[in-house]
């Protein structure tokens, strides 16, 4: 009994004190920082998932070839005596795009005089979802390009130990095989 007592006087007081000007103001104020902070997170939530997508906008395999030739470019001139260099990369395949799926199975089973017959139907689709530009699969993966080859171009091309030396980074750097890879001289 004395509990509810408690409550109730706690609860008089509380509004007693919401009734004067003081907790109006500040309720008032209360609630405004709250609809602000609700209209701040939405534009802060907008903005992160434009940026993810542009961030995760998938690179072409050309975009690949020339990012990845401009930084191997890069490493192999600065390598003793590579001096300067060019470099060419071709690729096996482009960007390859892995969508989920949803499969359907629906398997028949048949006995037949002592022999069971199955048959297996299945069914698979893209899952679809709703994008800020329209309907599009959900990705669930994106693989990238496999390098075929390099070749390397450089002043210090001719000599044996400038060619091992590009040939080991480029294999390190790309996880590619030294048949891969080609380094010459450059001309003039």
């Amino acid at each position: 009994m004395d509990d509810n007592v408690i409550k109730i006087k706690s609860e008089s007081q509380i509004m007693e004190w919401i009734k004067g000007k003081k907790g109006l103001n500040i309720i008032f104020a209360v609630g405004l920082i709250g609809v602000l902070l609700i209209g701040l997170s939405s534009i802060l939530h907008d903005n992160k998932k434009g940026k993810p997508a542009e961030a995760k906008a998938s690179k072409t395999a050309e975009q690949f070839i020339v990012e990845t030739e401009q930084k191997l470019t890069e490493i192999v001139s600065s390598i003793e005596g590579a001096g300067t260099s060019r470099v060419m990369v071709t690729l096996e395949n482009g960007v390859e795009f892995v969508y989920a799926v949803e499969q359907d199975t629906n398997t028949d089973r048949q006995e037949d005089s002592g022999r069971v017959l199955e048959r297996d139907d299945r069914q698979e689709s893209i899952i679809v979802v709703d994008t800020e530009n329209g309907r599009q699969g959900l990705l669930v993966t994106e693989i990238q390009p496999t390098v075929k080859g390099v070749v390397v171009v450089c002043q210090g091309g001719d000599q044996p130990l400038v060619q091992e030396r590009i040939i080991n980074t480029i294999t390190t750097a790309l996880n590619i095989s030294s048949k891969r890879v080609c380094v010459t001289k450059l001309s003039g």
